[in-house]
């Protein structure tokens, strides 16, 4: 018990270094080298199939009679989609660099990822609203797997593929990944409740299954950082760029969230975002060296949830005494 303990104490940090020290090991055994192919599609089916189960487990603890939405669900929405299409109108315009676009990318799907089912947790403990959150991440994956098939093959065309074959193939892949999970939460919930009360008792699984995708991505991250031209400044400026994304979401949401009095829910809506999936997006239909500004993500949004959890815990024992 005490191992299970200190590993969900401490799952992002072993995860991300499991992923890291992974890639390293796997990269220099030459008897893996003939396999890598094999290793490389495999990754690529295991991944979203980890993050479908993942939304899987958590939606079926969604409740669908709270969801309830809320004025400032709308203004969240519109700042995500309006962000994220400057970027891409920029993107477009603009003569950037290699580098330059890859900062960009990094930052727009950070802007584009929907919030984390795991933000209920931290809402939770702030005091916030569990269940307007809980409508703000369903709304944020509809609109992502809405804006995502439009935007990412203007902004990086796939070789060989014209515009709307990549749109189709992005749609096929990103919308049931992002839909399908609370659609079949709801058909177990409704038309099997013995297979939906089975997930409930399993839906810790959800925690470890993230711990897997976060490894995953981890290394397919080193994976980018390693095999890239580009030198550590140009990685520090994509980093730079997350970070600055992160400071911004926060901050809007909670500004947004103060003037309709759920200033936590608002905020943790916008700001604390599922980047496992933002990588993993990264990764797969952008410059993969843009998945480092969502892998960035992960270190500041949760230094800020922690520093948010800490600050939380002084005000109580202040209160107390």
């Amino acid at each position: 018990m005490k191992i299970i303990a200190f590993i969900k104490k401490w799952t992002l940090p072993i995860a991300m270094i499991t992923g890291a020290v992974g890639y390293f090991v796997l990269s220099k055994w030459q008897s893996v080298a003939p396999l890598k192919p094999a290793i490389n599609e495999a990754i690529a089916i295991l991944t979203p199939t980890l993050i479908f189960a993942q939304l899987l487990l958590s939606f079926c603890k969604i409740d669908p009679k709270t969801l309830r939405p809320h004025r400032w669900h709308g203004w969240l929405l519109l700042f995500q989609s309006a962000t994220c299409c400057i970027m891409a109108v920029m993107l477009l315009l603009l003569p950037l660099n290699d580098a330059y676009r890859a900062v960009f990318e990094g930052v727009m799907v950070c802007l584009i990822c929907p919030t984390a089912t795991a933000g209920v947790v931290i809402t939770g403990k702030l005091g916030g609203n569990t269940a307007s959150l809980l409508t703000y991440t369903l709304l944020s994956n509809i609109m992502a797997a809405l804006l995502v098939p439009i935007v990412f093959p203007l902004v990086e065309p796939h070789a060989g593929l014209t515009f709307m074959a990549a749109f189709l193939r992005i749609l096929g892949k990103v919308f049931p990944l992002l839909l399908a999970p609370f659609l079949l939460a709801l058909f177990f919930r409704y038309c099997l409740p013995r297979l939906h009360q089975v997930l409930l008792r399993y839906s810790w699984l959800a925690f470890y299954l993230w711990a897997v995708s976060l490894t995953i991505v981890t290394g397919q991250t080193v994976q980018s950082l390693v095999t890239s031209n580009a030198d550590i400044w140009e990685k520090i400026l994509i980093a730079s760029g997350g970070l600055g994304a992160c400071v911004l979401q926060f901050l809007f949401g909670k500004k947004i969230g103060t003037i309709y009095d759920d200033r936590i829910s608002a905020g943790q809506s916008l700001g604390q975002k599922n980047t496992i999936l933002a990588i993993w997006m990264a990764y797969s239909y952008l410059n993969p060296l843009a998945s480092v500004a969502p892998g960035s993500y992960v270190i500041w949004q949760n230094s800020f949830n922690a520093w948010q959890l800490w600050k939380k815990a002084k005000e109580s024992e202040t209160e107390k005494k």
